[in-house]
């Protein structure tokens, strides 16, 4: 279930806000700029879908998405339980970075926990199969898939490099909780 904790970024201990309500969560984040979704698919998704079988079931959504922000790319990401490189690839996330474009995901399966570090709070968002989360172009945060992740993501993208970050050299993100 998608989850939203919002922490003072002072205090990583005690969150001021946490929910699973849907709503209350899209409604905490539009009002910080940050889009939050859930999708349903058009078809049942199963373990070997191909990228274009999963494109498709999300056709719809994806078309609208990429109409609205102007996204040139779009693929499928996924990585599977028991990956021997979980610990390096999650490194390249868990710190806190910057992008010149919109970061934007939609969880097909699995999840991930989003942080978002946003005047002087931290919105974790914990987004699960079904989410759509869009972070807006140089908003600071870190991403986390937790130690031995698994999911299905589908990325949009402005440009053809892909995904580029901009550390903001500050170690926030060691203060704050992570998914496990």
């Amino acid at each position: 279930m998608s989850h939203l904790k919002v922490f003072l970024d002072k205090q990583p201990d005690t969150a001021q806000l946490s929910t699973a309500d849907a709503t209350l969560i899209q409604q905490h984040l539009e009002a910080v700029g940050v889009s939050f979704e859930q999708w349903q698919a058009s078809q049942a998704i199963v373990d070997d879908m191909s990228e274009a079988d999963i494109k498709q079931a999300y056709q719809q959504d994806i078309t609208r998405v990429q109409a609205g922000g102007g996204y040139q790319t779009v693929d499928v990401i996924s990585l599977a339980k028991g990956n021997p490189n979980a610990a390096q690839l999650r490194e390249k996330f868990l710190f806190e970075h910057t992008h010149s474009e919109d970061e934007v995901r939609f969880f097909v399966k699995g999840q991930g926990l989003f942080c978002l570090h946003i005047a002087d709070k931290v919105y974790q968002v914990l987004c699960q199969q079904g989410d759509l989360i869009s972070v807006p172009a140089n908003t600071a945060h870190w991403f986390d898939m937790g130690s031995d992740p698994e999911f299905t993501a589908i990325r949009f993208f402005n440009n053809e490099a892909g995904w580029i970050a901009q550390s903001t050299e500050s170690n926030i993100a060691k203060h704050f909780p992570t998914l496990d």
